[in-house]
């Protein structure tokens, strides 16, 4: 075999190497920061998802949010909405950091509602947002009695100069209330009804920027439909509102495909 044949398959089979890889990590380049739901945490529901990101490719960053602790009730409200937003900001400089050269924020439930706050607060640095099964409505509670009572002694409190004393609140997540320990200031700023965590308010200021919203049809939000928030976004061409065939917690999962079919059209 002469050195000139050595050298052309030598190029082929660099070239072969190459579009194989290129096969196998199709949402390379893409960094994902991934935020759990309310009560939950990194490794549990949206771990799946995350894995199946990686595996095609795409960096991925879970942080534990404000929001964690077990069985959907979270340990305490011990920041507020926005220092807790702040969370992702090291996570994307991690995701850059790898090489990630398009940063979408994403998230389950309230990690849904964080993702679209974020994007909402500094959007102009991202690529895309996704929301998979949406939650956390305060302006959706401001009839519930507790939720009301819980911002009247909340904005009593801070008012008299107690906003960051430790109490219990009222929460809610998916239809069952509980106490959690809060301060008052924290607590108000995730449930006030117009406050920082009003999706739809978030929603509508996302700048011009892709917004991929997956709602399960057995959702308690899915009735809400598009107009809730999704609608109320800047249109781009590659926003798309996708219903499946999903509850609340299956949401992740269920939506596996659709969102990696999504994220390789970046």
């Amino acid at each position: 075999m002469t050195p000139g044949i050595r050298t052309l398959l030598f190029s082929i089979l660099i070239l072969s190497s190459t579009a194989a890889l290129a096969q196998r990590a199709p949402l390379a380049g893409i960094g994902v920061v991934l935020m759990h739901g309310k009560g939950g945490r990194p490794e549990a529901n949206i771990s799946s998802l995350a894995a199946a990101l990686e595996a095609q490719g795409a960096k991925v960053s879970s942080p534990r949010m404000a929001w964690s602790g077990e069985r959907g009730q979270p340990t305490s409200y011990a920041v507020d909405y926005d220092a807790a937003l702040r969370t992702i900001d090291p996570a994307i400089a991690q995701l850059r950091k790898g090489g990630a050269t398009k940063i979408i924020v994403a998230g389950q439930s309230i990690g849904a509602n964080a993702a679209i706050g974020y994007g909402a607060r500094y959007g102009k640095t991202l690529q895309g947002v996704i929301a998979i099964a949406a939650g956390h409505t305060p302006e959706r509670w401001a009839r519930n009695p507790e939720i009301a009572r819980g911002v009247q002694e909340a904005q009593a409190l801070i008012a008299q100069g107690q906003g960051e004393k430790m109490r219990g609140f009222p929460d809610i997540n998916q239809g069952r209330t509980f106490e959690v320990p809060a301060t008052p200031r924290a607590w108000l700023s995730f449930f006030e009804p117009q406050g920082p965590a009003n999706m739809p308010r978030n929603a509508q200021a996302l700048p011009r920027i892709p917004f991929l919203w997956v709602i399960g049809r057995q959702d308690m939000l899915a009735g809400a439909g598009p107009d809730y928030a999704f609608a109320r976004a800047p249109a781009h061409p590659k926003s798309r509102y996708l219903e499946i065939d999903a509850g609340h917690m299956d949401g992740p999962d269920k939506a596996i495909s659709v969102i990696t079919d999504w994220l390789k059209t970046l």
